[in-house]
């Protein structure tokens, strides 16, 4: 979400890889090892922000022209509800997604990879990425026509 977040997980992938050597078997390249572990901290990461209620955009409305920016605390309460609703509603659709699924949707629409960036985090080839992206997505349509008919 930040540059702050990604430098911190860095530093603490790397510490856990150090003490975590002794039980690296070799099973896989060490750099898979350790794209494995970043992976693992940045959705717990994401996770416990999710948790915590923290986000990474600020919480105030756009200011109309020659205006002050208004805090979004002072919108319409249904308008409130509404948006809290939703985003309970996608939280559901992506937690039923598989997990490749979801990790590709993370990475891509809350994370801002590329496809590029993407396929070298969780080692499989861009098509792979690219079709992981869009089933999830149309998945993730389906749960939203379920509550809201008038989506296309």
């Amino acid at each position: 979400r930040n540059r702050e977040d990604a430098l911190d997980i860095s530093q603490e992938a790397f510490a856990r890889a150090y003490t975590s050597l002794p039980a690296f078997k070799g099973e896989a390249s060490f750099t898979t090892w350790l794209h494995r572990i970043v992976v693992n901290l940045a959705i717990d990461n994401l996770r416990r922000t999710r948790r915590s209620g923290t986000t990474a955009y600020d919480d105030t409305r756009a200011a109309p022209e020659g205006g002050e920016a208004e805090p979004a605390a002072l919108e319409d309460p249904a308008t409130v509800l509404e948006t809290k609703q939703v985003r309970a509603l996608l939280a559901r659709g992506i937690a039923q997604l598989p997990p490749a699924q979801r990790a590709v949707l993370v990475l891509r629409e809350i994370e801002g990879l590329s496809y590029e960036e993407i396929s070298r985090v969780v080692g499989c080839t861009l098509g792979t990425v690219m079709s992981r992206l869009f089933y999830a997505r149309r998945k993730l349509q389906q749960v939203m026509r379920e509550h809201f008919s008038d989506l296309r």
